[in-house]
């Protein structure tokens, strides 16, 4: 019994044994294989990067051989542009040996283009007068019909004041012909007063004198006047009155019809 133990325990420590050998394989294992994917990723992500780098530079290779042959057509272009105007490059030429101020083509050109450059300021400053001078004309038009406007009111005023002149001037020519009259009349008055005070003025001067009285009144005060003509004739009156109660009465004759 206790050999088949010992028997067992060896087993069992080979079989520990063999169990550890077999999970460090297989952890060497695992690892491997994890190493192997990073090393696969890696290179899958290197080939990625590879093609990307290669589809950007044959994008880069075929935009440079777009930009070849642009230039290409624009040096083909820019030639003929040359040789068209090569005419213009011997007319500058025989221009430039006629004149003395020019000792080259592109002094030349300069100066053509220094006037052009002036020539468009000039342009644009008669540019901006011409605005300036219309939008002065509109204003002047605008001021031209508000003054005619203003013009045609004042003469509709002039027109209703000068009616209201002529009234006023029929109402003056109106109240001149009542004035008029009225100083005729007055002035007629004036004369009627002056006789009555002249006639006044008589009568009281007969009336004193017939009755022997010394009065002292002005001349101008007619009211004084005539109440002394009246306080007289009021004497006289009394006297009269008197002289008649005086008087005897008249002695009474027979009727003829009582004489028969």
């Amino acid at each position: 019994f206790q050999m088949k133990m010992e028997s067992l325990q060896q087993r069992r420590e080979e079989l520990q044994h063999k169990e550890g050998q077999l999970k460090e394989a297989i952890f060497k294992f695992d690892k491997f294989l994890k190493e192997n994917d990073s090393k696969r990723s890696r290179a899958l992500h290197k080939a990625s990067e590879q093609r990307e780098q290669v589809l950007q530079k044959d994008m880069e290779a075929m935009q440079l051989r777009q930009e070849i042959a642009r230039l290409r057509q624009e040096r083909d272009r820019l030639q003929r542009h040359l040789e068209a105007h090569a005419i213009f490059q011997g007319y500058l030429q025989g221009v430039m040996e006629k004149t003395e101020q020019f000792q080259e083509i592109q002094m030349l050109v300069d100066r053509f283009r220094t006037l052009s450059a002036t020539q468009e300021v000039l342009g644009q400053r008669a540019l901006g007068s011409r605005e300036v001078m219309e939008e002065e004309c509109a204003q002047l038009q605008q001021y031209l019909e508000q003054s005619n406007n203003e013009i045609l009111q004042l003469n509709n005023q002039l027109a209703v004041l000068q009616a209201q002149l002529e009234q006023a001037r029929a109402k003056v020519h109106q109240w001149e012909s009542k004035w008029t009259e009225i100083q005729n009349t007055a002035a007629k008055k004036t004369l009627q007063l002056g006789q009555i005070k002249m006639a006044t003025l008589n009568l009281f001067q007969l009336a004193m004198k017939q009755m022997k009285l010394q009065v002292v009144v002005p001349l101008e005060d007619t009211e004084t006047q005539l109440d002394m003509v009246q306080l007289c004739l009021l004497d006289l009156v009394d006297i009269l009155a008197d002289l008649r109660k005086e008087e005897p009465a008249p002695a009474t004759q027979p009727s003829p019809a009582a004489a028969s």
